[in-house]
């Protein structure tokens, strides 16, 4: 059996059981998490907030950053088995203070979920200079994970899941010019390129952490609605996608393929804690089965072959440590 998904040698539907329809409670039916530490980050909406309160009541100890801690305590309460830290993820320093608080603690981690992300956005970037999509999205995970390593390490079989998009069709990375200084930007294109990075960091992590017991999934959690990642999107473009009608009303067949919050949230869950993982990572998945490779980038779905390419993975992993000066201490 191929020991790596370099290529997508392993993008093929293993029998998961479960379906795009699926939902958070049964992907977690029978699933005992006691004693399990997880940290989700944008745990305390959407999605996230779904995937915190379903590992919770699964019995582990969810550790949630958040940039706005008050709404974080608002959202979270009443779910036992929480924890709510402080954490910008525009923020490096921010990130790093959050990583050593956590590791103070001396627990280990056995879930890592990189949950947070942004999309629909005009150009801003960060006080370093970078795209906000791709600090967001990418950056912030690479070096959140890379500080704590060592946590993930202690665990002895720890996952590190990454939620990407199909949106990862839109564009691949584009070493050139990654932060839009030379050419036009477009919000698609910024987020496209984060969600490919997702893709090829994840793969290059499950082969360089798989050592130390620590496998990495990317995926697709679906176009779920009553989320808020669409909250800075303008109105025309939501028009010009045929999303929505003139009054920016979304039109009632695209709402009607939306997936629920639990059902977004299912494949995050199953990718955290599914026994069927258990051997093999670098995965990325929707609909919480193992994604097929699509070439055909007209259409979402599937995964698109450059976005786990070995050369890229290893080149945007050199990319991001010159950039970023944030290393990994796989020793």
């Amino acid at each position: 059996m191929k020991q790596h998904n370099y290529q997508g040698a392993l993008q093929q539907p293993i029998g998961s059981g479960f379906h795009a329809k699926s939902t958070s409670t049964e992907v977690i039916k029978g699933i005992d998490l006691t004693g399990k530490i997880a940290i989700v980050t944008g745990g305390n909406t959407g999605i996230g907030l779904e995937t915190t309160k379903t590992l919770a009541q699964a019995g582990a100890t969810v550790v949630v950053p958040a940039r706005d801690v008050e709404k974080a305590k608002r959202n979270l309460e009443g779910i036992a088995n929480t924890e709510i830290e402080k954490m910008d993820l525009m923020n490096p320093a921010s990130i790093d203070a959050f990583a050593e608080k956590f590791n103070a603690s001396g627990r280990p981690l056995h879930m890592l979920i990189n949950n947070a992300g942004i999309m629909w956005v005009p150009l801003r970037r960060d006080n370093r200079g970078f795209e906000s999509q791709l600090a967001t999205n990418y950056l912030a995970q690479f070096q959140l994970t890379a500080r704590l390593l060592a946590a993930l390490k202690k665990a002895n079989g720890a996952r590190v899941i990454n939620v990407s998009s199909g949106g990862h069709q839109f564009a691949d990375f584009d070493f050139d010019d990654p932060n839009f200084e030379h050419r036009t930007y477009e919000t698609l294109l910024g987020y496209g390129q984060s969600k490919t990075a997702v893709n090829l960091f994840s793969l290059e992590l499950d082969n360089r952490a798989k050592k130390h017991r620590i496998r990495t999934y990317s995926l697709c959690p679906g176009s779920v609605g009553g989320t808020e990642l669409s909250r800075e999107a303008p109105v025309d473009l939501f028009q010009k996608l045929g999303y929505s009608d003139a009054e920016g009303n979304i039109l009632p067949e695209v709402a009607a393929s939306l997936k629920t919050i639990p059902q977004g949230a299912a494949t995050t869950l199953w990718c955290a804690t599914s026994p069927m993982l258990n051997k093999i990572g670098g995965l990325y998945c929707e609909n919480v089965e193992v994604a097929r490779l699509s070439e055909d980038t007209s259409l979402i779905g599937g995964v698109k072959p450059y976005s786990l390419d070995e050369a890229n993975a290893k080149r945007l992993w050199v990319w991001t440590e010159k950039a970023t000066g944030v290393f990994f201490d796989f020793d």
